[in-house]
């Protein structure tokens, strides 16, 4: 039985870690499945803290394109924060604009919520391609010592008193910990659940697109979009168009969301159709029908949302095994957070591995369970629906009810902090529990 990894996979960086300040070595072996941003957070940040780290990605290229655009909030900055030279590269490549403006569907100027106070209170925030983000924060993980393994088929997950575990191509690896960071369809996630549990409907679907501007920038409906970075909102009942320029206006994204009450599998998603689009959006502003008839085929995707109930444990039975990121509590993309979260998770469970010791692992993962989960269930709940219920009567009267909520209590957090402050208390409590 193989430690941590099999000598015949294709190996990407090295076991040295290129960060002129080495932790002090836990001896812990972790081993993520999954190279989303859950994963690799947690592999980078399990590297800081004293621990080694191993990723098992089925993709077998690095050169794959993930989708279009990712938020980042606040309180998911600080991690990047604390990694020597990622924020200087997002920088140039994510969203710079102080503000959102709100149109109704018909083109009518609702309100304009400005970001600047919130970013010196809580903290700059990082809204880019997903592909781009993820190259960098990837070759950081690489530079950091972290082993990341492509083209590893992952089938099953074990675990004893002692060790954890899974079958990768067919060999069996074990380390002191296993963290599943395959999103929802992980079988880690069968695993710990007992059964596997079915997405549901959401009742939404979205057309998203990202693709270059300079179509847009010809347009007289469009031009004034993309002369900068902007980020613009139409909303209407039961619909919202969401739009943002960026890299100076050079790259444009868009995405809506729509009732949809069919039942698919989940991630189901297909090449979106303009006429069927628009068909949706009958009624609405010229220069939306504009956004979507200049978007080229290749880059217009239909996309349907499901959901899953909350689970009741992200831990395996003996405690070695800890779900992290989707695969733990798949967020809906209205909330802006299902990335922030997972990448929270990564920061908490490095510290909690570190506390806890060695011997006491799985002491460590249910801390992490015990620390994170309220927080995550809550944030959940805060998936926006606001625009989608809105009173456009009363908009007028009230034109801030329209806003996009931020709260301090998710933004300003700092997960790394967190732990160290409550982590020795909640082990504490657990070794009690267990005596």
């Amino acid at each position: 039985m193989a430690p941590y990894m099999n000598s015949d996979a294709p190996l990407i960086g090295s076991s040295a870690a290129a960060s002129t300040e080495k932790p002090k070595p836990t001896s812990i072996r972790v081993i993520i499945v999954g190279a989303g941003f859950a994963g690799i957070t947690a592999a980078i940040e399990c590297v800081r803290h004293g621990h080694t780290a191993v990723i098992l990605e089925s993709y077998k290229s690095t050169n794959v394109q993930l989708g279009d655009i990712i938020s980042f909030g606040s309180n998911s900055s600080r991690i990047f924060r604390r990694w020597p030279g990622v924020p200087e590269k997002l920088d140039p490549i994510c969203h710079n604009s102080d503000h959102l403006t709100y149109y109704d569907w018909k083109g009518e100027h609702i309100y304009t919520q400005y970001w600047g106070s919130e970013e010196e209170n809580f903290g700059k925030r990082y809204n880019g391609h997903r592909g781009e983000i993820h190259k960098i924060v990837f070759d950081h993980a690489l530079e950091q010592g972290v082993e990341i393994r492509l083209g590893q088929q992952v089938t099953e997950y074990f675990e004893t008193e002692t060790e954890a575990g899974v079958v990768c191509n067919g060999e069996r690896l074990t380390a002191d910990v296993v963290l599943g960071a395959d999103g929802v369809r992980s079988k880690a996630r069968t695993l710990v659940l007992g059964h596997n549990d079915a997405p549901k409907p959401s009742g939404y679907a979205i057309y998203r697109a990202w693709m270059d501007s300079s179509e847009l920038a010809k347009n007289d409906l469009t031009k004034h979009l993309v002369q900068e970075d902007s980020h613009t909102g139409w909303l209407g009942p039961d619909i919202h168009f969401l739009a943002a320029a960026i890299k100076g206006g050079k790259e444009f994204s868009w995405v809506f969301t729509h009732k949809d009450t069919r039942d698919v599998d989940e991630g189901w998603s297909e090449p979106g159709n303009h006429e069927d689009a628009c068909k949706i959006l009958e009624g609405w502003a010229p220069a939306v029908h504009a956004i979507v008839r200049m978007t080229p085929p290749e880059k217009l995707v239909d996309w349907k949302l499901v959901y899953r109930d909350p689970l009741p444990t992200w831990v395996s039975p003996k405690g070695r095994i800890a779900l992290i990121g989707d695969a733990a509590h798949p967020f809906l993309p209205t909330s802006i957070q299902g990335a922030s979260q997972a990448m929270e998770d990564g920061s908490c469970i490095a510290v909690m591995l570190e506390l806890a010791g060695k011997e006491k692992v799985a002491d460590a993962l249910r801390a992490y369970e015990k620390i994170r989960y309220d927080r995550v269930k809550a944030t959940q709940k805060t998936a926006r629906d606001q625009w989608h219920k809105a009173d456009f009567d009363n908009l007028r009267k009230n034109p801030e009810a329209i806003k996009l909520k931020r709260e301090e209590w998710i933004l300003n957090h700092d997960a790394e902090s967190h732990a160290y402050e409550v982590g020795p208390k909640v082990l504490a409590e657990l070794h009690q529990a267990a005596a």
